[in-house]
């Protein structure tokens, strides 16, 4: 354990690690989507030299979009990899710094904070939880190769490109209903595959897909496949109809994948307030229970889920941490 006598700096042992108070780090970023870099830059420009652990997914999800219109700043739009590498060179440029691992245990209870990287042990006097939520995907054969070509997660990001087409949304919630309904705005027709006939969704979310003339319903029915990984491009689904085994192909232009995101935060599941669905829980835009610490982009917003408000967030946090630090005495 960390203990202070008499306000004195003290050495301390874990793991049979033993560090002085004199490597504790005033900041750690845990996750480097666009709220972590953001929060990066800023901390970093006022000198609080971040400490950045790039998690699982280093980028974000945004590491794993094509092109990126909905970004101020870039009005030819952007490389999601071009974007995140840019906000990474820019934080670094102040003094932020990067180190390839994931969290995975820590005790918020303790002054500073622990954090463990596997064997290694990193101490903070502060921390800012940005580690993004992950998309449930179907685990398909050739999903993982036609993401960013015509499968996605994301209506808002990606539905603008597949206008004039017609496109499938796997899902039977609300999160499928809001993607289809969206949807409609570009393409031709929706058709929204669930391997039920009975639907998660709230009534007034599938009575409003179902009035609609653009979106139709392939119930108990499943995704088996995607094509053309080949031409990078999706051609056609294999479905199978679950009713009679029936295999058949489904010609269409893109896959959206309505089944919802994991946060990345069950490392904290015990020592924070999370939802029902595992998002952090703050007040104030960021702040958590625990002073100190706190929570911005995917891994607490279950309702946008943008690069710009993710950013906006992690700059909310930063400032917080400043603040923070100030008040004691750092």
């Amino acid at each position: 354990m960390i203990s202070r006598a008499g306000g004195a700096e003290t050495e301390f042992k874990s793991d049979n690690l033993t560090e002085s108070m004199d490597n504790v780090r005033n900041v750690v970023i845990m996750g480097s989507g666009c709220a972590g870099h953001t929060a990066a830059l800023y901390t970093a420009r006022a000198n609080l030299v971040p400490l950045v652990i790039e998690g699982h997914e280093p980028g974000g999800q945004l590491s794993l979009t094509t092109l990126v219109e909905n970004f101020p700043g870039f009005p030819e739009g952007i490389q999601g990899p071009e974007l995140i590498a840019n906000m990474r060179r820019q934080a670094e440029r102040f003094g932020a710094e990067y180190k390839l691992a994931h969290v995975t245990g820590a005790d918020l209870k303790a002054d500073p904070f622990t954090l463990h990287l596997g064997k290694e042990v990193v101490r903070t006097r502060t921390l800012i939880i940005s580690s993004g939520a992950s998309a449930r995907w179907l685990g398909l054969a050739n999903e993982q190769a036609l993401i960013g070509h015509g499968v996605s997660s994301c209506a808002t990001c990606d539905g603008f490109f597949f206008s004039g087409k017609e496109i499938v949304v796997v899902g039977g919630g609300d999160s499928a209903m809001e993607e289809a309904l969206f949807l409609t705005r570009f393409a031709t027709k929706v058709t929204v595959i669930h391997r039920r006939d009975q639907f998660r969704a709230s009534k007034i979310m599938l009575d409003r897909a179902q009035k609609h003339e653009k979106v139709e319903f392939l119930t108990n029915t499943v995704v088996e496949d995607v094509y053309d990984a080949s031409k990078k491009e999706v051609t056609a689904l294999k479905l199978r109809d679950l009713r009679n085994g029936k295999n058949w192909e489904f010609p269409t232009s893109a896959m959206f994948l309505g089944i919802g995101h994991i946060p990345n935060a069950k490392v904290f599941a015990d020592q924070l307030d999370t939802d029902q669905d595992g998002y952090l829980k703050t007040t104030n835009y960021v702040f958590t229970k625990v002073p100190g610490v706190y929570a911005c982009g995917d891994v607490q917003d279950r309702r946008y889920r943008q690069a710009i408000t993710a950013a906006g967030s992690g700059c909310m946090a930063a400032l917080e941490v400043e603040k923070f630090l100030e008040d004691q005495g750092h």
